[in-house]
C-alpha cells in the first residue's frame, strides 16, 4: 500500500493535535506526574493531625494526670469547675435501655419538644425553655452517661440544659 504525500501531510497535523490534546488532559487531570505538591486534595490522611473529640480528650487527660492537664486546657479551671461545667449524670443499665428511659422521661417532661431522635447515635434533639441542644446517651463502663451537649458536641451551657438534665436524673436514677 502506498501513502501519497498529500495523505501524509493531512494526517500529520491531525496526529499532532490529538497528541497535544492527550498531553493537555493528562497534565490537568489528577495525574501526580505533572504536579509537585497535592494542593488540590491537601495532605494525605497519614500526614494530617489526629482530631480527638473534646469529651474524649478531657477524659483521657484527667485519667492520665489527675486533672491537672485538663484544667490547663480549659483555661485554668480546676477539675471541680470542669465537672460543674459538664452537664450530665451516670445511669445504671445498657445504653439502649437508658435511651428508652430518657425518651419516656423527655415525653413526660412539660415544655420539652423533641425535634428528632437517633437511637443509633444515642441522641435526642430537644428544645426546652428557649434553648436548643442535644441530650446524648453514651455507653460507659458499668452503665450509661446521659449529658446535654450543643450541636458541636461540647457541653451545653445555660440554665435550661442543666434543669432538664436534673429532671431526667430524678426520673431515671432512683
Amino acid at each position: 500500500m502506498r501513502v501519497s504525500a498529500s495523505t501524509f501531510r493531512s494526517t500529520l497535523p491531525r496526529a499532532a493535535l490529538i497528541g497535544l490534546l492527550v498531553a493537555g488532559v493528562a497534565a490537568t487531570s489528577g495525574c501526580g506526574w505533572f504536579r509537585k505538591g497535592d494542593k488540590l486534595y491537601g495532605p494525605s490522611a497519614d500526614q494530617r493531625p489526629l482530631e480527638v473529640p473534646p469529651e474524649l480528650d478531657i477524659a483521657a487527660a484527667q485519667a492520665a494526670d489527675g486533672g491537672a492537664l485538663a484544667s490547663q486546657r480549659q483555661g485554668g479551671a480546676t477539675p471541680q469547675a470542669a465537672a460543674e461545667m459538664a452537664v450530665g449524670f451516670n445511669a445504671p443499665g445498657e445504653r439502649d435501655a437508658v435511651f428508652a428511659q430518657v425518651g419516656t422521661a423527655l415525653a413526660a417532661t412539660p415544655g420539652v419538644t423533641v425535634a428528632t431522635q437517633a437511637q443509633l447515635l444515642g441522641v435526642f434533639d430537644v428544645a426546652y425553655e428557649g434553648s436548643n441542644f442535644l441530650v446524648r446517651v453514651s455507653a460507659i463502663e458499668g452503665g450509661s452517661y446521659v449529658s446535654a451537649v450543643d450541636p458541636r458536641g461540647v457541653p451545653a451551657g445555660g440554665e435550661a440544659p442543666r434543669k432538664l438534665i436534673d429532671a431526667l436524673k430524678a426520673a431515671i436514677v432512683k
